[in-house]
């Protein structure tokens, strides 16, 4: 145990975390559930960036940033999953005080990464939209990189400043986290101290990492819709419309959990509900995206059809 400087009270060393249920029966069979929803997570977005990188026609820049979304989801479950996994069949559930601030930073700065992201995937389909013939031109490599590297910076370094803030407070028991993975709200339930600065401080990056985006998302749609309406042929529309609804539904499934949790009064906080929303975002959000845009996408089935008759042609 770890004594801070001039105070009498020991400091937690570690955290349990409760997770879902305490019965042995219970956890078996979520771990069976939870491990197979992974499996299919990691699979479908490992199957997403490989069939970009393997097929030449899929090298252009709205598949770079799905290839990213994809790497970006499975690294996001991976903070998570495998760990309650092993709590699920463990006697033990603890994780050790800088695990815990190690797992809470990683998850929220992918989570962060992901906001601002999407903002670049909408970005991508205005000027595809409303810029067709400069597509490339706008939308060159060098761009791209640079929108990649300041999406994942900022997702990081905001992250770093939550963190900060929530790890620094002192536990001193108990130790007890009411969740399934060390997130933000969870553990600084459990601080030994008024958290009214921390958690003002969470709420403006809480703006940030939902209101902004959003905002900047919707303006890129409002142009989208215009140019849209623009478009004198019905079956132009539509086509132009249907390349836009993977990613509106993708925003969707991400930022309705996640303002719902990050963006409601401190008082509302209730640790079982949570849990179940923040299950849906961190791990049914990643497994739905992959078929989301699997199935609305020709080319990423083409891709995928064009794998398939090689390996059947070698075999």
């Amino acid at each position: 145990m770890w004594m801070p400087p001039g105070q009498n009270q020991t400091w937690v060393s570690e955290f349990i975390l409760l997770g879902f249920s305490s019965d042995p029966t219970t956890n078996r069979t979520l771990f069976s559930v939870f491990l197979l929803l992974y499996l299919s997570s990691v699979l479908g977005n490992g199957l997403i960036i490989t069939l970009i990188c393997l097929d030449m026609h899929l090298h252009t820049p709205v598949y770079f940033f799905l290839c990213i979304l994809s790497l970006l989801d499975m690294s996001y479950v991976t903070t998570t999953v495998p760990q309650m996994l092993v709590h699920l069949l463990s006697r033990s559930q603890t994780i050790s005080f800088a695990g815990c601030w190690l797992q809470m930073y990683m998850f929220s700065s992918l989570a962060l990464t992901e906001c601002f992201f999407l903002v670049v995937m909408a970005y991508d389909r205005y000027v595809a939209i409303c810029y067709p013939l400069r597509y490339t031109v706008i939308l060159n490599w060098g761009l791209c990189t640079q929108l990649l590297a300041g999406t994942w910076a900022c997702g990081f370094f905001v992250s770093l400043i939550h963190t900060f803030f929530t790890m620094r407070l002192p536990y001193c028991g108990p130790n007890m986290v009411n969740h399934y993975f060390c997130e933000g709200p969870a553990v600084r339930s459990l601080a030994c101290m008024d958290t009214h600065v921390t958690e003002t401080v969470d709420s403006v990056i809480s703006v940030f990492m939902v209101v902004a985006p959003l905002s900047l998302i919707l303006a890129s749609y409002i142009r989208i819709a215009q140019a849209i309406l623009k478009i004198k042929s019905m079956q132009a529309r539509c086509k132009a419309f249907s390349t836009c609804a993977s990613h509106l539904t993708v925003i969707t499934f991400f930022y309705a959990p996640a303002t719902y949790l990050y963006m409601r009064p401190n008082s509302r906080y209730s640790p079982e509900q949570d849990k179940q929303i923040s299950l849906f975002y961190n791990v049914f959000t990643v497994l739905l995206n992959p078929m989301v845009y699997s199935l609305r996408n020709k080319d990423i089935k083409g891709a995928f059809l064009k794998v398939m008759y090689h390996i059947k042609m070698e075999a």
